[in-house]
């Protein structure tokens, strides 16, 4: 449990630094604490009470945590924005893809001989 107690060290030192005022970013393995003390039954509410984070965030991570494991709090979520760009780019991508084929596929139509007619 060193290892753990470092991390909130780290943490408070700071946060210290800061004055205090601004948030500070949680460690992967300090969310990954947290999410595993929900899943063993501790109360959501009390994790809460006593880290001074917002309920849904802590029960955010363990969705992230449940959706994509440990990777899964490290993620940040994309503005709509963002994923919108990200499908549109994916999807000019594919249709790229499919009229290089298309135009392939009729460049050698066009340049196979033509069999006489009977």
């Amino acid at each position: 449990m060193s290892g753990v107690r470092e991390v909130h060290v780290e943490d408070q030192r700071a946060e210290r630094a800061a004055g205090g005022k601004r948030e500070v970013r949680w460690s992967v393995r300090r969310k990954e604490e947290m999410v595993l003390r929900l899943l063993r039954g501790e109360s959501l509410d009390l994790l809460a009470r006593e880290t001074g984070q917002p309920a849904g965030r802590i029960s955010a991570w363990r969705e992230g945590f449940l959706a994509a494991g440990r990777e899964g709090l490290k993620a940040r979520s994309r503005p709509v924005e963002d994923r919108e760009l990200a499908e549109a780019q994916r999807k000019i991508g594919e249709l790229s893809m499919d009229l290089d084929i298309a135009r392939a596929l009729l460049e050698e139509v066009e340049h196979r001989p033509r069999r006489p007619r009977r």
